[in-house]
């Protein structure tokens, strides 16, 4: 889960793993798997960064490296 603000400051909770995509439009839109989007106020970089510190945090910094068993790709 990754903590993001609506663009009038509120503070929400959002499933990471539910993301299929972040663009600049100018705003930033997130767009989720059931296809639903949503307007932030962090920049698509921030975005990233905080899904990277996420899956970090509940897989490890060591389970992403190429040729791990546990993870596909």
């Amino acid at each position: 889960m990754i903590e993001l603000s609506r663009l009038d400051g509120q503070s929400f909770i959002l499933n990471a793993e539910l993301i299929r995509t972040v663009e600049s439009t100018p705003d930033t839109v997130i767009t989720l798997v059931d296809g639903s989007r949503l307007i932030v106020a962090e920049s698509p970089a921030e975005v990233v960064r905080r899904v990277i510190a996420y899956r970090r945090a509940v897989w490890g910094r060591h389970s992403w490296r190429k040729g791990d068993s546990t993870h596909a790709g």
